[in-house]
């Protein structure tokens, strides 16, 4: 069996929303599932009482990591500050190395995780998912940036994502406007790349192959981290579609309901 060559689990990747919750909701189940606490039925220990890391990783743009902490704490849920890695932080590790003054196409929300990087007279356009900085202007602004040479960086490349409405475009289409416009090319720095689960593990101890994620975006969270060597499984919550998973190749280890269900999986079976 293919499976049988593969290190045990020592790490397991969560997504944010979509898996764990929907803007103020919690995905059903879900902060039980988290929690270290026995079960009698089963006689195991749930995913906090397991022998693996955590890590919660998150295509964010619209909050900084302290205010996702306080929306996720509200809900219920048991995380530590430390145990967040989001596509913000990965951005400003960009910027620090590249020494760059970014025209920052973030919501206002997210700038406390840009604190300390100077923005006067840019010479970089960095986009996320900024809807009141989406106008005309904004965007003509960030184009002649790009066309005299300024690199562009997009936090991610999500095409939409999940809110309580229905679907919502993401950064991603703005993204691929400019690159349109100006024939550059983004770096991207959020899921599905690889250097962003690389960066996630890092300091775990852990390789991808001892490593799983858990998400509801097939490309992003799924095909990404499965092109880190890592398993992949799709949750049926969030942004997932019917057939989702037959969009990526190779196929999700596993498909399951939802985060309760997919920890139930790897309990039973991974440990």
């Amino acid at each position: 069996r293919r499976m049988a060559a593969r290190r045990a689990l020592k790490a397991v990747l969560v997504d944010l929303s979509g898996t764990l919750h929907v803007e103020d909701s919690a995905v059903p189940g879900a902060q039980e599932a988290l929690k270290r606490q026995v079960t009698f039925s089963f006689h195991f220990l749930l995913l906090r009482g397991a022998p693996v890391t955590i890590r919660f990783v998150t295509n964010t743009t619209k909050e900084c990591k302290r205010d996702l902490l306080e929306r996720l704490t509200k809900l219920g849920f048991d995380i530590a500050e430390n145990e967040i890695f989001t596509s913000l932080t990965a951005a400003r590790n960009l910027l620090e190395q590249k020494q760059v003054r970014p025209l920052l196409l973030v919501d206002d929300k997210a700038l406390p995780d840009f604190t300390g990087i100077a923005t006067n007279d840019p010479n970089a356009v960095v986009v996320g998912l900024a809807p009141e900085h989406f106008n005309y202007e904004m965007m003509n602004r960030a184009f002649r940036l790009v066309l005299d040479g300024a690199p562009l960086i997009a936090i991610h490349k999500a095409r939409y994502f999940k809110k309580k409405s229905g679907l919502a475009l993401g950064p991603g289409p703005f993204v691929a406007g400019l690159e349109y416009a100006t024939d550059a090319r983004a770096t991207v720095v959020g899921k599905p790349e690889r250097t962003f689960f690389l960066e996630a593990l890092r300091g775990t101890g852990c390789a991808p192959e001892e490593a799983l994620m858990i998400g509801d975006d097939c490309r992003d969270d799924v095909a990404g981290a499965q092109g880190a060597g890592m398993r992949g499984i799709l949750v049926r919550t969030g942004k997932y579609r019917a057939a989702d998973e037959d969009k990526i190749n190779p196929a999700p280890y596993l498909t399951c309901e939802d985060f309760p269900e997919a920890v139930e999986h790897i309990l039973k079976h991974l440990l």
